[in-house]
């Protein structure tokens, strides 16, 4: 908050060590669109003082440690003894004392107490104890921070440990917000007071002097005709010591905005890129080989960065390369190399200060998996007018605090290519957004985000400023006039809905369907569409079978799971394990999800468009073209028992038949009649399969009780069950959802009838045929029993149905519902070669 006090010099309420204007602040910056993520406050409470060493005698102890037995003035009337286990100090010395009643940070309550043979009447602080790093070899000398003061005083406030920070979310369309300088000038104009530019520094002219580091953008691979780089700063400064403290303010701040110090020349140069947005890259100026070229990666060749990992680079990434383009200097906007990393020795610094495309980092940084807080920025759009000025304030600190001097000569290639004025109508954003803006209100809130507003009758003329490269459409002002305009003059309306509208008849079947499961017991869960080639394996699926055929990610968001499903089983499996390793032996879960099932066996490339670009219909369509289908499927994993044990009895376990019955049920949800018929399909068991199809002949799906292969390879229980169906096709099913006329109030009649046929003829399509022949008076057919033996011969069969007949007007006669019976009989006859049994 002090730092932004600094650049907003005008808001007397920013005091960093008050609570309320924290949360003023935080309310403040809220209604522009920086929301608190969190506010920190003080960690210590109680006396924290600064204290003199007055003298310090070492005694070792049976136990082998040496320690110090220390008289320390704290400005009180008698000196304090502390016992002190580091030996960084001298008598004279100042250092920082919690005295007894101080609380630090982790609740470590400090008090008086007997240690080494002495009453402790204190401690003397590291700067971990006080939450200001990781060091704890040794205490803190204030002359080692540069800081200076009397015995007695408030060490609290001389360290900024009173001081509040406020942790602000900055959303990815606001890169230039990734800085104090965004989030002031935002708050400035908020307020309506003057802001202090940190940037506004006066640069010296770029000139091709014989000291100046030669720079040639090289980029002949650009992503979507867009340069990777159009501007490249470089600054030298010479004669440093690099191993100058870097002053305790700038660590402060730096720490408060969740950066540990480095050393100098790292730490002014993330010191500037938290100031600015600007990031900067350091590099030892005395192991550059000549100039500089940025130019794409060639395939197959490596980088070591600083994080000493050896990275093989793709032709996409974007490199900073010496004169020659043979020796690799870093990787652009995300990470340097360490062949030139800056250390003890370094005495002369080469400061890099570009502007990369935000596309191109981004992508260098995801494949990479390297995210830098360069490339957070880099990625969101960095002002394209900062290199320059940001590259002159690390100079100048570094002259300043590590006793260096600049080279005359800079060096700035700009290869920036001016936007184009957007033109957008005066009257927009009240139609758009719903308040009545004045013209003077429009021209007004546009200015102060620095566009460039030009009248031109009806229109604005409106140029972005250079920190803004995410205002690129006439609604993107719009947005603008909105924000600061204050959202909270923007009235809620309570729209109302149209007529007509609602839930389509898919949506509906599959709210339906889903609710028909979950009021069964069984439980809704998502997995990730994600899977591996292990898992085809898994379910013993034949080299051949089209499911083995998946679409590979690009960047997937685990290495082990780089394919889009096929299946939705292939996955769900993994939820039911997972639950059954937790110690739940009943499971039955189900997913409804959309899989990849590719047409295709080579990938269909979408075109791709520049950012801004708002394709065709028929440019859409492309695109839409080159994604595979990609259905909607139903599946459910059921294991251990359906029906829970008690009182009533032993319980009953999940069977094939149960996953066959769901599937029925799921198609009758839509009005329609599964055909049941047995199958042999992976991973289910081939005696225990079946394929469930529709009476247009659409394949709905498989169920039944999974291979014991499979089970065994996935850890599952011993005869679990599954299914999976494409919901899809049954709201394509003709027969779906139709009508069924109005129910009859008129008494049902029903005959039995058995038919003996072969052993390999479906049941399903017996009772397809009885359905066709008993014509409009059947109501249901069931089938309940199946006999097999001597009595109906061999390879043969019996099914004994139950038909239902009923008029919607009358009372049926004996002798109809018998006709109709006979006409059913007849149909199987013809079709099966059935014989009625007992005829």
């Amino acid at each position: 908050m002090n730092w932004l006090a600094d650049l907003v010099p005008g808001a007397t309420e920013l005091s960093a060590t008050k609570a309320g204007d924290a949360e003023r602040l935080a309310a403040e910056l809220a209604s522009i669109g920086l929301e608190e993520e969190e506010l920190f406050g003080p960690e210590i409470t109680g006396p924290l003082v600064v204290a003199r060493v007055l003298e310090l005698e070492p005694e070792k102890h049976s136990n082998g440690k040496t320690v110090n037995w220390c008289r320390v003035d704290t400005g009180e009337a008698e000196p304090r003894g502390i016992v002190c286990g580091a030996h960084n100090f001298a008598a004279g010395d100042l250092v920082v004392a919690a005295l007894p009643g101080a609380v630090l940070p982790g609740d470590f309550r400090i008090a008086a107490r007997k240690t080494y043979g002495h009453v402790s009447d204190g401690m003397i602080c590291s700067a971990r104890e006080l939450g200001l790093g990781d060091d704890h070899d040794g205490i803190i000398v204030l002359a080692d921070l540069g800081l200076s003061g009397e015995a007695g005083d408030d060490a609290t406030v001389l360290l900024g440990l009173d001081q509040h920070t406020l942790d602000v979310n900055v959303t990815p369309d606001r890169g230039y917000e990734y800085s104090i300088r965004g989030v002031a000038r935002e708050y400035a104009g908020l307020k309506g007071i003057p802001f202090t530019d940190p940037a506004a520094v006066d640069v010296p002219d770029a000139a091709s002097l014989p000291d100046a580091v030669a720079v040639t953008l090289a980029d002949d691979a650009p992503i979507h005709d867009v340069p990777g780089c159009d501007r490249f700063a470089v600054r030298i400064v010479r004669g440093l010591d690099a191993t100058t403290p870097t002053p305790y303010w700038m660590r402060h701040r730096l720490l408060q905005a969740g950066m540990r110090s480095i050393s100098l020349i790292v730490d002014v140069t993330n010191y500037v890129m938290l100031e600015t947005g600007q990031p900067l890259h350091g590099y030892d100026a005395d192991l550059l080989h000549g100039g500089i070229t940025v130019r794409r990666a060639r395939s197959g060749e490596t980088l070591t960065t600083l994080d000493d990992k050896t990275r093989t680079l793709d032709p996409e990434d974007l490199l900073i390369t010496d004169s020659g383009g043979d020796r690799i200097l870093g990787m652009a906007g995300v990470m340097g190399g360490a062949d030139t990393e800056v250390g003890d020795d370094t005495s002369a610094v080469a400061i890099e200060a570009a502007h990369f495309e935000p596309v191109t980092v981004a992508r260098t940084s995801r494949r990479h998996r390297l995210s830098s807080e360069a490339s957070r920025r880099y990625e969101r759009g960095v002002d394209h007018a900062l290199a320059p000025h940001a590259a002159e304030l690390a100079v100048r600190l570094l002259v300043r605090y590590g006793g260096g001097s600049a080279d005359d000569a800079a060096t700035d290639v700009d290869e920036r290519i001016p936007a184009a004025p957007v033109r957008m109508a005066l009257g927009l954003p009240a139609a758009i957004v719903g308040v009545d803006y004045s013209e003077d209100d429009v021209v007004r809130l546009l200015e102060a985000t620095g566009t460039r507003v030009e009248r031109e009758g009806d229109e604005l003329a409106l140029t972005a400023p250079s920190w803004r490269q995410d205002l690129v459409r006439p609604v993107d002002y719009v947005e603008e006039v909105a924000r600061l305009g204050g959202y909270s003059s923007i009235p809620s309306v309570l729209p109302s809905a149209r007529k007509g509208t609602g839930l389509t008849a898919s949506q509906r079947y599959r709210r339906n369907a889903s609710n028909l499961l979950a009021d069964l017991g069984i439980t809704e869960v998502l997995t990730y569409p994600f899977t591996s080639a292990g898992r085809h394996d898994d379910f013993q699926l034949d080299s051949d079978d089209p499911r083995r055929f998946n679409f590979r990610l690009a960047n997937p968001i685990a290495d082990d799971q780089p394919l889009m499903r096929t299946s939705l089983l292939a996955t769900l499996v993994d939820a039911a394990v997972r639950n059954i390793g937790r110690g739940n032996k009943d499971v039955a879960v189900f997913e409804t999800g959309l899989v990849t099932v590719p047409v295709e066996r080579t990938v269909r490339k979408a075109p791709r468009y520049a950012p801004g670009y708002f394709p065709s219909d028929d440019e859409r369509a492309a695109v839409f073209d080159a994604v595979p289908p990609q259905p909607r499927h139903l599946a459910a994993v059921l294991t251990g028992r359906l029906d829970a044990a008690g009182w009533w009895g032993p319980g009953r376990p999940a069977d094939a038949h149960d996953a066959i019955e769901l599937t029925r049920r799921l198609a009758g949800v839509a009005g329609v009649d599964a055909i049941v018929e047995s199958a042999d399909r992976a991973p289910f068991h081939p005696g225990r399969c079946a394929r469930v199809t529709l009476p247009s002949g659409a394949e709905f799906g498989y169920a039944g009780e999974l291979h014991p292969k499979v089970c065994e390879s996935l850890d599952l229980p011993a005869r679990t069950v599954a299914f999976e169906v494409n919901l899809d096709v049954v709201t394509a099913e003709p027969s779906a959802t139709k009508d069924t006329g109005v129910l009859s109030t008129y008494p049902a009649a029903t005959q039995d009838i058995a038919l003996i046929v072969g052993r390999d003829v479906p049941a399903a399509h017996v009772t397809e045929a009885l359905r066709d022949g008993a014509g409009d008076l059947l109501e249901t057919v069931h089938l309940f029993d199946l006999y097999e033996g001597e009595q109906v011969g061999e390879y043969r069969k019996s099914l004994a149905y139950r038909l239902t007949f009923r008029a919607p007007d009358r009372t049926l006669t004996a002798d109809e519902a018998t006709r109709a019976r006979q006409a059913a009989a007849e149909q199987a006859i013809a079709r099966f070669g059935a014989e009625v049994r007992g005829a």
